[in-house]
């Protein structure tokens, strides 16, 4: 349970961190899209370990392998099937972790609900399982460009107290992918690096702030009450290992404004559509998409698993010390940025098919 995620473009992960490797089933993809395993490992590269000093060593290549569903280039409605071979697993780096908990990680609540759990490497709840999710969203871009001309682009906003000046509405893939950090604020980035680097030394993690915006989104995305698009939208992003908060729009902080203040006013543009002059909704009122930029962050916690000495327990309860061992990011957020791209991905395609299918009872 818990591991299939949409409605009619849907998508089922499997794996685990140190198992034989990793995937994605994806069913509802409409037939005859144009799709390639190199489109897909762009994606899973930009996900990749060992890419910089700032991320886990481990060195995996992700190299996927389409097994099923594309034929000639060319999806052909039924599921395609992913695969990511495990190339660089080392299981004897977790033994420790067999029998102690590890601090703020899932160890003791998968024990608590299973009574058993992969511990190398931390087994289905490892970031590795995000492979699959990346694989997916390639495609579900692909189709988002096509039918809509929709453009996604998330970065790093913010590393602990470290704040970038970014403009979303204009912000380039290019300035993303400029540095390791994935911040297009080419000084704050420096500095993050730093930061980063420091804490990586120490044995220590630290968390910040992912932003995302797309661009071209169609009006009339999202169902009420339930299925609001923004609340499908938490879901996936906060389904992502270490995320802990989501934002839309002007978030937390329009809560210091007055509806007067806050309120995105109408009016007509030159093409005669109708837009806001301002957008603190993010791009969707009412659950239900604009036309305008949907701009959304996702908070995510330093790192559960470091190298620094924590008190814990022993599966019996016993009071014990750990030391991690294994490789891991010092800071997750240079690698969650494909993920969170991912997962925004994913949704908007769901829906649109959905929108377009409702629209179509009425031909």
């Amino acid at each position: 349970m818990g591991n299939t995620f949409g409605h009619l473009f849907r998508i089922t992960t499997f794996g685990e961190s140190h198992g034989g490797g990793v995937g994605v089933i994806v069913d509802g993809c409409p037939p005859q899209l144009e799709i390639s395993a190199a489109e897909i490992q762009v994606e899973l590269d930009r996900r990749r370990p060992g890419q910089s000093k700032i991320t886990t060593p481990r060195r995996e290549t992700d190299t996927c392998e389409i097994l099923s569903g594309v034929f000639e280039g060319k999806t052909l409605g039924t599921p395609i099937s992913i695969a990511v071979r495990n190339k660089d697993a080392r299981p004897q780096d977790y033994s420790e972790m067999a029998e102690k908990y590890r601090p703020s990680h899932a160890d003791a609540t998968y024990d608590a609900k299973y009574g058993i759990r992969n511990w190398q490497g931390g087994g289905r709840s490892s970031a590795r399982e995000t492979i699959g999710r990346v694989a997916a969203g390639a495609i579900a871009k692909k189709i988002l460009k096509q039918v809509a001309n929709v453009e996604i682009i998330g970065y790093v906003r913010r590393i602990q107290h470290l704040e970038a000046d970014i403009d979303p509405n204009t912000i380039t893939l290019e300035a993303v992918e400029s540095n390791m950090v994935r911040c297009p604020d080419a000084e704050c980035a420096d500095r993050m690096v730093e930061l980063i680097d420091r804490l990586r030394r120490e044995g220590d993690s630290i968390g910040g702030v992912v932003e995302c915006v797309a661009r071209q989104v169609p009006k009339g995305l999202g169902s009420p009450v339930f299925d609001k698009l923004e609340a499908d939208l938490a879901k996936a992003v906060m389904s992502l290992p270490a995320s802990k908060g989501f934002e839309i729009g002007s978030g937390f902080a329009g809560t210091t404004l007055t509806g007067s203040e806050h309120n995105d006013e109408f009016y007509r543009d030159e093409s005669g559509e109708i837009r806001t002059v301002t957008n603190r909704s993010g791009g969707i009122q009412g659950g239900i998409s604009n036309g305008e930029n949907i701009i959304l962050r996702v908070a995510f916690k330093p790192t559960a698993t470091i190298r620094k000495e924590q008190r814990t327990v022993t599966r019996s309860g016993e009071p014990t010390t750990l030391s991690a061992k294994g490789r891991h990011d010092p800071c997750v957020l240079p690698r969650a940025v494909p993920m969170v791209e991912a997962m925004v991905a994913l949704v908007l395609c769901d829906h649109l098919l959905r929108h377009q299918g409702q629209l179509g009872t009425l031909k």
